[in-house]
């Protein structure tokens, strides 16, 4: 990855009359422009995300999504769907008079990548995706109900300790209850708990110091109430719908690059294939020693070769 560098931009965009996004712009001003889409839903960017651009030829664009990092109010559910944010992406294309960009998009990111990039396949110059989620209904089940756990038995022991064990038969529902109680107590143990569940087994081998996150009230927030609210509502489209062949035939033309840890447990290969068997003009990477996280050495080398190669296209 490229050194850690700051923005030379920093702003704020209203996008209804509930949210107020904060973006920032890093790199080369007069660069190639690419638009970061963060993880989650919920999760904000962070610093480091700049790092995946050579910072001489790319103008970076971070936005922190509906309720997410810096954007407000935090952990706001109203009017917040994927959707929105589609509308969102465009709006701040818009306002910063870029014509076409390049999208870049991890986990959640790469179902937003997707979603956006089929609803403006004009506006996309480049995909460059990891850790394909897709949200569909399969996928929510493997790491929620009856998959995941069997790797991770302790830690899946503390996910569900929230949960009476009348309701495990459906953790998203059970949680969605508990995060959105009207007593502040269970609702910030039970973000605490989803979150720590998906940092604990984001990466191949785990890392306190990347758990370590989950402790903190805010970032656990808004990070378990989004997500747990896209969930709970299918992600607002058809399941499976973003990978149609009416959907993919719209970005078909689009050069795509995926990089997938092939141990990856959140977001598992099989969605990663998926997504290459109905789009095979696309190149799929499998990193044969990674889990999720676009920190581990051989996804993020990946990724840094993928927009190295896109940096240049016309």
């Amino acid at each position: 990855m490229y050194p850690e560098i700051k923005p030379f931009f920093t702003s704020t965009l209203k996008v209804s009359d509930i949210h107020t996004l904060y973006y920032e712009i890093s790199g080369n001003p007069e660069g190639v422009p690419v638009i970061f889409l963060h993880g989650g839903p919920g999760g904000g960017c962070d610093e480091k995300d700049r790092s995946f651009f050579n910072p001489h030829k790319y103008k970076i664009v971070l936005m922190d999504q509906r309720g997410s990092g810096k954007s407000t109010p935090p952990a706001c559910l109203e009017d917040n769907t994927t959707w929105d944010l589609v509308k969102d992406i465009e709006k701040l294309r818009e306002e910063l008079k870029i014509e076409k960009w390049h999208v870049f998009g991890g986990s959640w990111g790469s179902t937003l990548s997707l979603a956006y990039a089929q609803s403006h396949p004009d506006r996309v110059k480049s995909l460059v995706l990891r850790g394909i989620f897709t949200l569909r209904k399969s996928e929510l089940k493997f790491f929620y109900q009856d998959g995941a756990c069997h790797l991770f038995p302790e830690a899946w022991d503390e996910y569900v300790a929230p949960i009476p064990e009348s309701e495990r038969h459906d953790m998203i529902l059970a949680y969605h209850a508990q995060l959105n109680s009207a007593d502040e107590e269970t609702s910030i143990n039970a973000a605490k708990a989803w979150s720590k569940w998906e940092m604990t087994t984001s990466k191949l081998y785990v890392d306190p110091e990347y758990i370590k996150r989950t402790e903190e009230d805010q970032f656990a927030n808004a990070f378990a109430k989004i997500e747990n609210h896209y969930f709970v509502n299918d992600g607002f489209m058809r399941d499976g719908q973003l990978l149609e062949k009416q959907e993919i035939d719209k970005i078909r033309h689009i050069p795509c690059i995926i990089v997938q840890g092939r141990y990856d447990v959140v977001c598992p290969a099989t969605t990663a294939y998926a997504l290459k068997k109905v789009w095979p003009e696309s190149t799929l990477h499998i990193v044969p020693d990674a889990g999720h996280s676009s920190r581990e050495t051989g996804i993020a080398k990946l990724l840094v070769e993928a927009t190295n190669q896109f940096a240049d296209l016309a």
